[in-house]
Parts: structure tokens; sequence; C-alpha cells
């Protein structure tokens, strides 16, 4: 295998592993934005906003959170760890599947291969190979 190959499956298994092991250690604490539009309300046991006004008292939940994949985790699996492990690793495969399809469908056939009106192969002059490797 090209050198290529390997950087690419090794660079797969890296995403692979980060995304069904490593991203369950992830913090569960708001982030920056989370914790910004959360100041100046008050929040009962279920995180629902009882009080006061905050950004987050606007919220909506998104037009997809219904979906299989939503909030980090797979719908219908109870085991949180290995929800967010195949929530992950799909989205990975995914992602992987089509940036891979995107680029075999732009990628460089070589210097000098082109084809001519009948989809023949032909070289940088117009000759085709077979022409090519029959004159001496």
């Amino acid at each position: 295998m090209k050198r290529s190959t390997w950087f690419i499956l090794g660079g797969l298994l890296v995403a692979l592993f980060l995304a069904g092991v490593v991203s369950n250690f992830a913090s569960g604490s708001p982030d920056g934005l989370d914790a910004a539009s959360r100041k100046g309300c008050t929040f009962n046991e279920n995180d629902e906003v009882t009080g006061g006004d905050c950004m987050a008292r606007n919220a909506k939940d998104h037009e997809l959170a219904d979906s299989p994949l939503a909030d980090y985790g797979l719908a219908g699996i109870g085991n949180s760890f290995v929800s967010t492990a195949i929530a992950g690793v799909t989205g990975v495969l995914v992602t992987f599947a089509v940036a891979g399809g995107i680029f075999w469908l732009v990628r460089r056939r070589g210097p000098g291969v082109a084809t001519d009106s009948t989809g023949a192969a032909t070289d940088s002059t117009g000759a085709s190979p077979v022409d090519a490797a029959g004159k001496d």
C-alpha cells in the first residue's frame, strides 16, 4: 500500500477512537456560550427556566431535535456511553464517506491522460497509446 493510504487509514482510526471513546469523557458542564445565555435566570432540577431574564428563556428546540443522532447520542439506547460512542463513530464514518466521495470525484487523473470525443485514452499529443506503441 502507498504511504498516503496508510496515512489516511491511520487518521481514520484516530478519529474513530476519539469519537467512540474519548468523546464520552467530555465535560457535561455548559460551555461559554451556554453559560453566558443562562446568566440572569434561575433553573429547576430538570434544567428548565423558572424565572429571571436571560437569552436562554427564548431558546427553542432545533428542527432536527427528534432525529436519531440528536443531542450527541443515538436514540433508543439506554446506555449513554454506548449511545455516544455509536453516534460519534457514525458521524466520523458518514463524514469520511462524503469527503472521500468528493475527493474521488475531483481527483487528478495524472498528467497526459485524457480522452478524445469517443472516450478513448490519448496522450498529451492527441495520439492514442496504441498508435504510439506501434511506431518506431
